[in-house]
């Protein structure tokens, strides 16, 4: 049975449900909205323990990353993302979810072969991407103030 693009595409949208786009807009804003809200809470906690700006900063970092990859042990992650989808995917704790998740799931084929392949299996091409764009933006800048 050949199909057109078309054709395909109608049978796409009868099969696929119906997205609730301003709920989902609303959802995503409000659990990224209360991840950075922890963090800020995080960063005037540390502030107000003595730690200085930039150590408060990086200990709010790590303790998010933390608690992404705590969640993710405790299959709580998952979750938090089928709810606040994007909301909870981009924050620094999507990241952590991000590198965590694969390293569970291949634990049992064993630490090198299992962990230590598949670690960075979804996270690798954020970094590599971020890293080469921020290259590739920085040799802009530095062309464009020759």
């Amino acid at each position: 049975m050949q199909l057109t693009n078309n054709q395909y595409n109608r049978m796409v949208k009868a099969a696929s449900p119906p997205t609730a786009h301003l709920r989902t807009m609303v959802t995503a804003f409000l659990v990224g909205g209360a991840i950075c809200t922890l963090g800020q809470a995080l960063i005037n906690l540390y502030i107000h323990l003595g730690a200085e700006k930039d150590n408060a900063f990086a200990g709010a970092s790590i303790t998010l990353i933390f608690l992404g990859a705590l969640l993710t042990g405790l299959n709580i992650y998952d979750d938090i993302s089928k709810i606040g989808g994007a909301g909870a995917l981009v924050p620094i704790t999507g990241f952590a979810n991000a590198v965590t998740a694969p390293a569970l799931e291949y634990k049992t084929e064993g630490y090198i072969m299992g962990v230590g392949a598949k670690l960075f299996s979804i996270a690798g091409p954020v970094i590599v991407y971020g890293l080469s764009a921020g290259v590739l933006y920085g040799f802009i800048i530095y062309l464009l103030k020759l």
